[in-house]
């Protein structure tokens, strides 16, 4: 039934062992979910791997391909191994709720023993209850648009496993909140990696406002990735599982050949890109959002100096670098659930390059792009992996590496 094998991760990085498992594994040692019905987080909770249906369908894939085994599918800790969390705030004063909304309403999953979460994450939300309880800062509720605290974003620092912590709030100042900082920080002090404020006044269901302030701490959370530090503001986005991602990042590193020209899409903070300097020809790397680009400059600063060198960073939609694939040995994307989008999809078919990682967070679109490339036969898919970054859930994560027939 299982099959395990642990991941070479060499050269310096740090070992952390990854398991493969057959599909259908349930793991035997966890302990039934406290908050199952009704919050609906995990709904194939202790079940290891991806879904079937997932699974399957990747088969297919590798089968079209020509590769010789089904794709293996790589899944780390059971328990525990979420370090970054959005939890929304509801409910009174005196009775402080925070969780996540039940399925189809806007209703309160309250879940303050979830077991996926990395423990400092419960830690804190138990703080912030406290606190919330304790000032008489209300927290938010949709139809009237009416409360101070619309929700707390919580991220767990690996080596340090201090707390980058953001309170959004119903407003355009931070003042409201301010109760509620003093009291995180009596009570967290040294726990507390970065404290900050989320603006989001408007009627929305978008979680982050537009409006920024950093209370106290560090500007951003450092992570090393597969020996590389990262580094994440609060408003770039990050893994939340780390473990099982460094070890994608490795592989994806990996692929790529010494010496090459490098164009990675989607590079988000670089934590694949910014580990290519040290052997890469050159390395651009192209981020839209504001944040994910002060990650990237925090990163490439804390390069050696002849690194940086070899670097650029690209700034702006990735579709408008679409020309500039002709000119690489490998490209490198990691685009969101939508996938590359026409323009991205038709110039990697006309003018391939020699390799392509693709890291995939959204299934459908990787298979639709994936097609159209095999369809052409201007591309080979070479090597195929699934990562269950988000266990217990039908979520699939892909590495992909195709190569130019």
């Amino acid at each position: 039934m299982v099959g395990k094998k642990a991941a070479a991760v060499g050269g310096g990085v740090r070992r952390m062992k990854v398991t493969e498992y057959s599909l259908g594994l349930v793991h035997p040692e966890i302990p039934p979910c406290p908050h199952r019905p009704p919050c609906p987080g995990c709904p194939r909770y202790g079940e290891a791997g991806i879904g079937f249906e997932g699974h399957e369908r990747l088969a297919a894939l590798a089968s079209r391909a020509g590769l010789p085994d089904e794709p293996p599918v790589f899944t780390g800790s059971p328990l525990g191994f979420r370090h970054r969390a959005r939890l929304a705030v509801r409910g009174r004063a005196s009775s402080p709720k925070l969780g996540i909304f039940q399925e189809g309403t806007h209703r309160i999953a309250d879940i303050p023993r979830c077991r996926i979460h990395h423990p400092r994450v419960n830690e804190i939300a138990g703080a912030l209850r406290r606190a919330v309880r304790e000032t008489g800062v209300e927290p938010y509720a949709e139809r009237p648009h009416r409360g101070a605290l619309r929700y707390v974003q919580i991220a767990i620092e690996r080596a340090s496993e201090r707390a980058q912590v953001v309170l959004v709030g119903n407003g355009a100042s931070p003042e409201p909140l301010r109760p509620l900082f003093d009291s995180l920080e009596r009570a967290l002090g040294e726990r507390l990696q970065g404290l900050w404020w989320n603006g989001n006044p408007s009627l929305t269901n978008a979680i982050l406002g537009p409006h920024w302030a950093r209370i106290s701490g560090e500007e951003a959370l450092r992570e090393t990735i597969a020996g590389i530090d990262v580094f994440h503001p609060p408003g770039a986005f990050g893994q939340s599982h780390p473990d099982l991602f460094e070890t994608l990042a490795h592989r994806a590193r990996e692929a790529v050949p010494d010496g090459a020209r490098v164009l990675e899409l989607f590079a988000g903070t670089g934590a694949i890109g910014l580990g290519l300097l040290g052997r890469a020809e050159r390395v651009g790397l192209n981020e839209l959002s504001p944040h994910g680009l002060r990650g990237l400059e925090l990163g490439l600063a804390a390069r050696p100096a002849a690194e940086q060198a070899r670097a650029e960073i690209l700034s702006g939609d990735a579709a408008d670098l679409a020309a500039r694939i002709a000119e690489v040995d490998v490209l490198i994307v990691d685009p969101p659930r939508r996938g590359l989008g026409p323009a991205l999809t038709d110039a990697i078919r006309t003018r391939p390059p020699a390799l392509l990682v693709y890291v995939s967070c959204g299934l459908d679109a990787f298979l639709r792009e994936a097609g159209a490339w095999l369809d052409h036969g201007s591309l080979a898919l070479r090597s195929l992996a699934s990562y269950a970054l988000f266990p217990y859930t039908e979520h699939v994560e892909t590495l992909a590496v195709f190569a130019r027939t």
